[in-house]
């Protein structure tokens, strides 16, 4: 039975459906992402969930209780906001405790789940620091610190990484798997970055246009994406989606497709005039653990090459490239994937 479950949803903000009708079910204790380009309703979904929205039509239920009508503090969940919301002139410690005082909890009780909450995000040190005396880093803890000692049914992050820089979205990224790990709770992530959805997700939502694309885990996704917008907006870099008259005589082919897809660390260079087809370097960054090698076909499609070996190569040279032909993708007209290789 699922935990939470969101029948038919939908929001409208005047004439602009932005939620057309979403059916999800999230099981208890499960991590899952809400993932999509910027508009495509990630937000506002969470914000219905949370009560910060009102729903237009549907309905919304959790752990078998209807919530759909509730205010947002009768919902038990807690959110961790984008920006991290502290009041300036507390502590982490009041911070974090904020909610619990509010509803008179014992004193006692407060600073045991304020000093749980500080071990398990390594704020012990700063309880008594204000939010200016800390890093970014430290601060987005300190927000989520005070979800955990709400003890919630569900948590709701919204874009909590965006904020930090490289090396601590990296870093807080782990931080938070960890932390869904030790508390096993069940988590709701929104992001626009796919690399924190393969990540961190036990199953991952993929929106487009107020709609659900697919629902599955990372790797279902990745390797057997239901049509060519997942495809290509799950993998960095995209998948390699060309005409099907790109291949190579004797690739075979599906009935009805228009194009073929194939992920770019299933292309291998060959040396000029060798390989399934030829191609012109255009462009090669060398990341040091892998490179990727930016190509251009005599046909005009344009392909990233991902290997892990270095190259002498340059914009310019040619080459040969083979084709993993038992990973291709076929996708009709419309992007709806027909068949997979594998």
């Amino acid at each position: 039975m699922s935990f939470l479950e969101l029948k038919g949803v939908e929001k409208q903000f005047g004439d602009v459906k932005t939620i057309k009708g979403v059916d999800l079910s999230i099981a208890r204790g499960q991590f899952t992402v809400f993932v999509g380009p910027s508009g495509c309703g990630k937000s506002t979904l969470l914000r219905l969930i949370a009560g910060l929205e009102t729903l237009t039509a549907g309905s919304i239920h959790l752990d078998g209780r209807d919530i759909t009508r509730l205010p947002s503090a009768q919902r038990d969940l807690a959110m961790v906001f984008q920006s991290y919301a502290l009041y300036p002139h507390m502590s982490v410690a009041d911070n974090m405790s904020f909610a619990l005082r509010l509803a008179k909890a014992d004193p006692a009780v407060i600073k045991k789940k304020v000093d749980r909450a500080a071990e398990i995000l390594n704020l012990g040190p700063y309880l008594h620091r204000l939010p200016r005396e800390l890093s970014g880093g430290q601060r987005q803890r300190v927000a989520i610190g005070r979800a955990i000692v709400r003890e919630p049914k569900v948590f709701l992050f919204d874009e909590p990484l965006s904020n930090l820089d490289a090396a601590l979205r990296g870093q807080t990224r782990v931080e938070i798997a960890k932390l869904h790990r030790e508390l096993g709770a069940t988590t709701i992530y929104v992001t626009h970055d796919q690399v924190e959805a393969m990540t961190l997700a036990d199953q991952v939502v993929v929106l487009r246009d107020g709609a659900i694309e697919q629902v599955g885990s990372p790797l279902d996704l990745y390797d057997r994406p239901a049509n060519r917008f997942v495809a290509q907006f799950i993998g960095t870099p995209q998948m390699n989606v060309v005409d099907r008259g790109e291949l190579p005589a004797g690739a075979g082919g599906v009935v009805g497709a228009a194009f073929v897809g194939i992920r770019p660390e299933d292309l291998h260079l060959k040396p000029a005039g060798q390989g399934q087809i030829g191609a012109k370097v255009e462009l090669v960054e060398a990341l040091g653990a892998e490179t990727l090698i930016y190509l251009n076909t005599p046909r005009g499609a344009q392909i990233v090459l991902r290997q892990n070996e270095r190259t002498s190569l340059a914009a310019g040279d040619d080459v040969g490239v083979d084709v993993a032909l038992d990973h291709l993708h076929w996708f009709d007209q419309n992007g709806k994937l027909i068949a997979a290789a594998h």
